[in-house]
């Protein structure tokens, strides 16, 4: 029996002074409560209950050990009271650690519609666009891309897909050529995501065999937001997120290259992640259910 069942079982005995009670509220057999008792006594080095075939009574011991016992398991079964109504009802500090660029284009109204519903739930919420580990950062969620997600063992949900674009400035294009074709994609420089992050090439389709372009370039990083900034600035071709060049492409500031021919890649996925699908606590179970149904609430419907 472990140590802090026989200290129930101590407990109990003492209390109703009675081995048979004892044994009846803990759903055991009587030997089995003497054992218990004997076992503490034999931790402890000391007879703690004189018995009697009519009674039991407390040794100066046990008096003192029934005090310390009593402390103990009624802290031990607030905590697990207060532990357990964690389980079933969100709150306490939620640690989320969020793609930079999508969090703030996209998701903020996300995590300000999941705060309104569960007003009981602190957040902490990191921006980032590198890769990172949930568990070793002590992250609870992680709404991320990709590349981001260093642990095979950690579970991810798509929350959904982001169309990208292959984009540049007039002046730019002005200055070298438009491509026709994605093969023209090679004479020109690129502002490119990092190559830690994405091959230095782009993938299209091309029948039964993929069309794979490598590409030049002189800026790199891993921020598609600086990597639109550095395009409008004249410093070659990008391949960015469709909202981000929106405004842009309506304006002009932008032109859309080689619309004709189709990306493998041709969006970039959000997903949710998180260490394990079992004993979620309820706050993080909250996150994930609140954001699965908001994105497909907005999904276009088929």
């Amino acid at each position: 029996m472990e140590y802090v069942e026989s200290l129930r079982v101590f407990r109990s005995v003492v209390e109703l002074r009675s081995f048979t009670r004892a044994a009846d509220i803990h759903g055991l057999a009587r030997p089995a409560v003497s054992r218990a008792i004997a076992g503490l006594e034999e931790r402890m080095g000391c007879r703690l209950l004189n018995r009697t075939t009519r009674q039991i009574s407390l040794t100066e011991a046990a008096e003192r050990f029934y005090e310390g016992c009593v402390r103990i398991l009624d802290d031990l079964d607030a905590l697990e009271a207060d532990v357990a109504n964690q389980t079933r009802k969100a709150s306490g500090v939620l640690r989320l650690v969020s793609h930079t660029t999508a969090t703030l284009t996209r998701l903020v109204p996300l995590i300000a519609g999941f705060k309104r519903a569960h007003p009981d739930v602190t957040l902490d919420v990191t921006l980032t666009e590198r890769p990172v580990d949930l568990v070793a950062d002590g992250y609870d969620l992680g709404i991320v891309v990709p590349y981001m997600v260093t642990s095979e063992t950690t579970v991810v949900r798509l929350l959904e897909r982001i169309p990208v674009v292959i984009v540049a400035t007039p002046a730019y294009l002005q200055a070298s050529s438009i491509p026709q074709h994605p093969s023209g994609l090679a004479n020109h420089l690129f502002v490119a995501m990092s190559p830690s992050i994405r091959r230095a090439c782009i993938n299209f389709r091309n029948g039964e065999h993929d069309l794979s372009v490598p590409f030049r370039f002189d800026v790199s990083s891993n921020s598609p937001t600086f990597n639109r900034e550095m395009v409008l600035q004249g410093f070659g071709i990008g391949v960015v997120p469709a909202d981000l060049a929106e405004n842009e492409l309506t304006s002009g500031k932008l032109i859309r290259l080689l619309t004709d021919f189709q990306l493998v890649e041709e969006s970039i996925e959000i997903r949710l992640a998180y260490s394990n699908r079992t004993l979620l606590p309820a706050k993080v179970r909250a996150f994930i259910d609140y954001a699965a149904a908001s994105f497909a609430a907005a999904a276009p419907s088929r």
